[in-house]
């Protein structure tokens, strides 16, 4: 052996004995798996930021709080695996709200990265799914159907990705995402959330945006609800708006829901607007969405329940057809310089806005 090949194996060596006691690459991302009459819990506790928490096929009986950043909680697919209420905690904050999962940070500390997918969240006294304090949230592929209240909710949170998602039977909003939903304040910009291939089936609404600015709702279907899409503003300042809803399918949400404390009773209202500004309504198709609400009709201006009035929107391009009592209604007295401009529709309130 030369002396050139002899340097070069112990260099070999050397190398090679100080990656085997090296620590751990940072990049290093584990799987931990949990199986039926295992704990989610558990395993998110364990948990490190970047690692995934795997749940087999089966049905568990838990509340899980996430509060570890960059963690992914998925499933084997939402009719595979599934989660339900669990017995009550006496310490657990999630459980004892009534919510299914918790991911949870602060407006000076926000939870980052967080992904849910792939799996179900059934029958929970109030939410399926609920976020407060979130950035970059990633709610992909989870069912949430027959809760209480929300199916997934989301408040104080920037830059949401809401996709793929079934939001069934709820008590209220199917999928729900505001500025804060225990204070008054003005709409919080959330920094390009977006709302999207969402299927929302046989809730009070099927999406409710309440006091927000800079979102998207686009390519979603909502059917079967008692309104299809509400987005909400107030007279707190900034104004809710700056958003867009477009190229969503809203038909036949014909359900009655009687009247609540903040709403009257709802039926055959397919996209609302109340009290927002320089809003984008477009290219949606709204059909057959028929009642006799305050708020029914297809794509419907009305002045918030606090007197504020809808200015600067947008509605351009829509098909609007069969929708009773009528396709676009305009009964926002108070509203400013909103525009209706190329739907195809046959009957407005007041005349002329077809």
């Amino acid at each position: 052996m030369t002396k050139r090949q002899m340097a070069y194996l112990a260099c070999t060596a050397a190398v090679m004995a100080s990656g085997l006691g090296a620590a751990p690459s940072a990049d290093h991302r584990a799987v931990h798996r949990v199986r039926p009459g295992e704990s989610i819990q558990q395993a998110v506790d364990t948990a490190r930021p970047g690692d995934t928490v795997l749940i087999l096929p089966g049905t568990y009986h838990e509340s899980v709080r996430v509060a570890v950043p960059n963690l992914t909680v998925r499933g084997f697919g939402a009719r595979r695996t599934v989660i339900e209420p669990g017995p009550a905690s006496a310490v657990d904050a999630c459980a004892k709200a009534g919510n299914g999962i918790c991911v949870t940070g602060t407006d000076s500390s926000p939870l980052t990265g967080v992904t849910v997918r792939a799996l179900t969240l059934r029958g929970f006294a109030k939410q399926g799914l609920w976020a407060s304090g979130t950035d970059r949230l990633t709610v992909r592929g989870v069912t949430a159907e027959d809760n209480g209240q929300w199916g997934i909710a989301q408040e104080r949170s920037v830059r949401g990705v809401f996709r793929y998602n079934t939001a069934r039977g709820n008590g209220d909003a199917g999928l729900f995402v505001a500025n804060t939903v225990t204070t008054e304040e003005g709409a919080r910009d959330t920094r390009g959330t977006v709302i999207s291939h969402n299927r929302l089936v046989g809730n009070r609404i099927g999406v409710t945006v309440r006091r927000l600015r800079n979102l998207t709702v686009v390519d979603n279907e909502a059917t079967g609800n008692c309104t299809g899409v509400f987005v909400v503003g107030d007279e707190n300042k900034p104004h809710a708006g700056a958003l867009s809803v477009r190229r969503n399918n809203i038909h036949a949400n014909n359900r009655s829901c009687p009247k609540t404390p903040r709403l009257p009773a709802l039926q055959g209202s397919g996209i609302v607007l109340t009290g927002t500004e320089d809003s984008l309504v477009t290219r949606n198709r709204v059909v057959d969405n028929v009642g006799t609400s305050p708020l029914s009709g297809g794509i419907v201006l009305f002045k918030s329940f606090v007197g504020a009035a809808n200015r600067g929107d947008v509605i351009r391009d829509n098909v609007v057809l069969r929708n009773g009592p009528a396709d676009l209604a305009d009964r926002d007295t108070a509203g400013k310089d909103n525009v209706f401009l190329r739907n195809i529709c046959r009957v407005s309130q007041p005349a002329g806005r077809c």
